[in-house]
């Protein structure tokens, strides 16, 4: 959509975006199939069909909002807040609009994976914890001891993108919870010299640590639904 609307083509699915959507709708797809030939009395596989497909719209949102936060950062030139025009300000506030909804919908996606995770390994997080995360679902599967082989991988993606999701996770916490991220280097910066000019933020290195998180995603959901689609065909091969 967002693409069409900046005068771009299309995105054409390739490598772990494809992968991730494709490991998730087909699981949708055999939850869709069970349901038509046999009843889904307690609902469970509806339930489950309607989250995955969420996840597939959520994953589909975070890749534009990397994409139209790399497209406005094209457009941003100066180096300091103050030497823009009022042109180069809107794309700079577009691209900031993006690239904050980015990195939120990084953590989302994951805490809605992690609801999925909770349901379809039984593993009654909400016993740990009422409102639990993504990274509480990781710790209750070490604790139960559960799926080791999926639970291993997972774990081992969290370790290799600790650093830039370390960083993405400071910016949603800060514009969450605190103040605007660019609004804390603005007041850090005031505080180093009251009339210096406001130089801004480094937005490639913020775009390759959502670039990074967006990667992170991609591959957890990849290994989330190899595994569980495996698992959920052995378990209708029984039924």
């Amino acid at each position: 959509m967002l693409r069409i609307i900046l005068g771009e083509p299309p995105r054409e699915n390739t490598g772990v975006l494809a992968a991730a959507i494709d490991n998730m709708a087909q699981m949708a797809s055999m939850l869709r199939t069970e349901m038509n030939a046999h009843e889904d009395r307690d609902h469970e596989y509806r339930k489950l069909e309607i989250w995955i497909r969420g996840l597939i719209s959520s994953l589909d949102e975070l890749e534009q909002s990397l994409f139209a936060a790399s497209f406005f950062r094209k457009l941003v030139k100066a180096g300091y807040m103050d030497d823009m025009s009022v042109s180069e300000q809107g794309d700079y506030a577009r691209y900031v609009y993006f690239y904050k909804n980015g990195f939120i919908r990084v953590f989302s996606l994951l805490d809605k994976l992690g609801t999925v995770l909770n349901s379809l390994y039984d593993l009654n997080t909400v016993r740990v914890k009422a409102h639990y995360s993504y990274y509480t679902v990781l710790r209750r599967f070490r604790s139960t001891k559960k799926h080791r082989e999926l639970s291993g991988r997972l774990e081992e993606i969290k370790d290799s993108y600790r650093d830039p999701m370390q960083k993405l996770r400071g910016r949603r916490n800060a514009e969450i919870h605190y103040m605007n991220s660019e609004m804390q280097d603005d007041l850090w910066q005031r505080h180093q010299g009251l009339h210096d000019k406001i130089r801004l933020e480094d937005l490639d290195e913020h775009l390759e640590d959502l670039r990074q998180g967006l990667e992170m995603v991609c591959k957890t959901l990849v290994e989330v639904f190899t595994y569980s689609n495996e698992q959920l065909g052995k378990s209708l091969g029984k039924s």
